[in-house]
């Protein structure tokens, strides 16, 4: 259950009626907000004189549920917006990792001659091996840095795990929380402290509810810049490196009140098919695109198979316009 109380109530008040009520407790335009398990249906007697409205929700999706909030929440990253009322699909793109200075460079000349406006990399790359490249760390969140003042682009960057997020809240516009961090409570806890938009990734083993139950640890710390991210799906088919579910990005968009992006590039893991997947992805009016490149993918240090090269990628957005445009959407 959701409990708006009354903006009468003060601070102090409404901490202790959160503890009372076993509730999580943040503050929303001035006004104090309790969120209790599904399993309430009715508001306790000792909040009832507190209480200026309330929502009984069928499950834990309950921020992020229509029921709650119909439209789509406003996600704003700098100069660009990206649900609400805006049609806009955010175009994100740039390397698995950033390796050198020059490789980002180069990447970032691509953008801006596109008109490309986020710039992604990964600096702490989770990796399945201990023997591979495992990301610049520090060093490459600075370097990042430099990128954005030289070129005025958003960045977004991974949080491998909880030793580094509050770096990455520091440097970074857009927070990425990757799929095998999907269920790591402390980053979900810190970014919903952090006023700072996030973008978090299904975790390939992960149900509908449990992604975006996960939302919710970051919602409830009021931190309402939330947007999912579909990334594919571990199933039975062995030729491509996960399955895109389309059919749950389509539950995602009726239910739930969250802007949804889709990263093709580690859904398919070849970048043959990256092309027809994302003009797919397109053609259902999501929120966002997330698509790897690379200014020479033979020798990129991580997910190599999957990157575009720069000239790939031209094609590629200058096609997904048109096919933007026939569904009532803008890049961005």
């Amino acid at each position: 259950m959701i409990i708006h109380l009354k903006e009468t109530v003060s601070f102090q008040q409404a901490t202790k009626l959160a503890e009372q009520a076993h509730a999580q407790l943040f503050t929303r335009d001035k006004q104090a907000v309790l969120v209790t398990s599904s399993s309430t249906k009715e508001v306790p007697d000792f909040l009832q004189e507190y209480a200026e409205d309330h929502f009984v929700m069928a499950s834990d999706i309950q921020l992020a549920s229509r029921t709650y909030q119909p439209q789509t929440r406003e996600v704003t990253v700098n100069q660009v917006t990206v649900g609400g009322n805006t049609n806009h699909t955010l175009m994100i793109t740039g390397p698995c990792s950033i390796e050198s200075r020059e490789q980002i460079v180069t990447c970032a000349d691509m953008l801006k001659e596109l008109g490309i406006t986020t710039l992604r990399a990964g600096c702490f790359k989770p990796r399945t091996s201990p023997y591979s490249f495992q990301g610049l760390g520090l060093e490459g969140l600075k370097m990042l840095a430099q990128i954005r003042e030289e070129y005025g682009f958003n960045i977004i960057t991974e949080v491998r795990d909880a030793t580094h997020v509050e770096a990455v809240i520091e440097y970074a516009d857009i927070v990425q929380v990757g799929a095998k961090a999907m269920y790591d409570q402390g980053i979900l806890r810190t970014c919903g402290k952090a006023q700072k938009p996030v973008l978090l990734k299904r975790h390939f083993g992960a149900t509908l509810q449990e992604f975006v139950q996960a939302a919710e640890f970051v919602l409830s710390g009021g931190n309402e810049q939330v947007m999912l991210c579909e990334r594919g799906i571990r199933t039975f088919e062995t030729k491509t490196r996960f399955t895109l579910d389309l059919c749950g990005v389509s539950y995602l968009k009726e239910h739930t009140n969250l802007p949804v992006i889709l990263d093709t590039s580690h859904a398919m893991g070849y970048s043959y098919g990256v092309p027809d997947l994302t003009r797919a992805c397109v053609a259902m009016g999501v929120d966002g695109l997330l698509i790897e490149s690379h200014p020479n993918p033979q020798v990129a240090k991580s997910d190599a198979a999957q990157q575009l090269n720069l000239n790939e990628f031209r094609d590629l957005y200058r096609s997904v316009q048109a096919v933007a445009e026939a569904v009532g959407r803008k890049v961005v």
